[in-house]
């Protein structure tokens, strides 16, 4: 196996937050068990630092043990500056490494999940950062020293039932200065990064179970704690709409979140300063299928970065751990594809330190969500060739590199997935150039050979780390598909998973 196969079929078998969920049955086996997670999991942060370190001299936040957060890596990387070419303009950080640990330790408890607000990108002297959403008042009260109350839930519904209520009435009637002080403390970090813009991925304003909140959002701060930033509601659909997707056969085109239901209350609330710039009508985004919304948002978020030189900027969902790693994926991705960061590291690379880092290390749990069919993961990385268009490049250029049969269409084929498997699967190697959007461009000019379209360096690089990711996808879930199991319920779990990603090719994997 490749790293990249190594890393989804961990990432596939085993979950950071899960190893308490299923009991071994005795100390021998708990003891090997936590030995291979742990060297697991400590041969995949070395390697993330190795990655980080080709590009950026870097400090880190300890969380050894999971004292700052139960589910955040152990070696948290603050990347301080760009260091590759001596002669390139650094945007060195003037952020002291153990101030920010201090604040980090002091502001935790302001956020669910105690998912503090953590740098993950460096761009051109910024930090674009991600976090969960605000704690609402039982979980403020509920947690003391080290709460791992919702580090064992296997989804936000599963976990936040276990949450103690908000309360209104009783923050209404004194205990205000808890939240006066925690999140005080979480707008000191903010500042500290020098954070001005919030995207609040949420669909709601709170988060409601038995109808009382259980957590919050900057939105919804009734003292308007957080009104020196730049507040942005853009609700996008929570994991579980993405069984719907696999539903489909991971198909996104056409598929538009239903926005009549009773929790949703978070309407799209973006300044005008803005909207001015993109072409795009925001009035019509409950219209907008699964691919416009993510593109659109896409857009949103690398303007926002764009337009200001000195201000980062915070991402988040509920827990931070679905909506919130898609993203930030999609954004490192993005920003990479125009070389503006990590500009030494190959495809697999990226795709290497984007999977361990944005997604695994920091709590996504993929065996929960794909026994669901939320396949929130795999729609991040198949969701590539929708962005490849410069319309999504943060550095404006003229960069044809690459002569390629292929047409550069930003919303991509709709030819169902189970074609672009064969065609991965079936050439030598695994991972092909040759895509389903190639045999479209045949079949609709019969005259295409005789001319031959430039491959932007961008798309270029975006596609082949899709051809990675779809390789070595086919290669470790697609293996576990095609395994027998002694488990009637499991084979009948990854035989449906075989079916919906179409790894039934004359070469399946056996």
């Amino acid at each position: 196996l490749s790293s990249v196969d190594f890393l989804i079929l961990n990432f596939h078998t085993t979950s950071k937050t899960s190893l308490s969920q299923t009991p071994p049955r005795n100390i021998k086996l708990l003891l090997l068990i936590l030995f291979c997670v742990s060297f697991q999991v400590e041969e995949i942060e070395k390697h993330c630092l190795e990655l980080f370190a080709r590009d950026y001299k870097y400090s880190i936040i300890h969380n050894a043990n999971g004292e700052v957060c139960g589910h955040y890596p152990r070696q948290i990387v603050f990347l301080e500056y760009e260091c590759t070419d001596v002669e390139r303009d650094r945007f060195e950080s003037t952020v002291q490494i153990t101030k920010l640990q201090d604040l980090v330790n002091r502001s935790k408890l302001a956020r669910c999940r105690g998912r503090f607000v953590c740098p993950v990108i460096l761009y051109n002297g910024k930090h674009i950062c991600r976090s969960s959403t605000l704690a609402g008042w039982g979980e403020l009260y509920g947690r003391t020293g080290y709460n791992y109350i919702f580090s064992g839930g296997a989804d936000d519904t599963w976990t936040e039932s276990e949450e103690v209520l908000e309360d209104d009435s009783a923050v209404r009637n004194g205990d205000s200065q808890l939240f006066d002080k925690v999140r005080g403390h979480d707008i000191k970090l903010l500042r500290y990064l020098s954070v001005r813009y919030i995207c609040d991925l949420m669909v709601e304003n709170k988060k409601v179970k038995f109808g009382l909140n259980v957590t919050s959002s900057e939105k919804a701060d009734k003292a308007q704690r957080y009104a020196d930033f730049t507040l942005l509601s853009v609700p996008y659909p929570g994991c579980e709409f993405f069984k719907d997707y696999k539903d489909r056969d991971y198909t996104a085109e056409g598929l538009v979140f239903n926005w009549n239901q009773d929790y949703v209350d978070a309407p799209l609330t973006i300044p005008v300063c803005f909207t001015q710039n993109l072409n795009i009508d925001w009035t019509q985004y409950q219209s907008w299928d699964l691919v416009e919304q993510t593109q659109n948002y896409l857009k949103l978020l690398l303007h926002i970065i764009n337009s200001d030189d000195e201000s980062g900027l915070l991402v988040h969902c509920i827990s931070g751990w679905d909506r919130t790693p898609l993203f930030v994926s999609l954004l490192r991705l993005s920003l990479w594809a125009d070389g503006a960061v990590h500009a030494s590291l190959e495809p697999s690379q990226i795709l290497y330190l984007t999977i361990a880092y944005d997604w695994f290390l920091f709590g996504h749990m993929l065996p929960d969500r794909l026994s669901k069919g939320e396949e929130i993961f795999f729609f991040c990385f198949n969701f590539l060739k929708h962005i490849v268009s410069e319309k999504f490049s943060a550095v404006k250029k003229l960069s044809l590199a690459v002569c390629f049969v292929s047409e550069s269409r930003d919303r991509g084929s709709v030819t169902s997935l189970s074609s672009e498997f064969s065609l991965i699967t079936e050439e030598a190697g695994g991972a092909s150039s040759l895509t389903t959007d190639t045999v479209d461009m045949f079949s609709s000019q019969p005259q295409a050979s005789s001319w031959c379209p430039l491959l932007s360096e961008r798309q270029a690089r975006l596609e082949a780390v899709r051809e990675v990711f779809l390789a070595a996808y086919s290669s470790t879930v697609g293996l576990k598909s095609s395994a027998p199991s002694p488990s009637g319920a499991i084979s009948g779990l990854l035989e449906q998973f075989a079916r919906g990603v179409g790894l039934r090719g004359t070469n399946a994997i056996v």
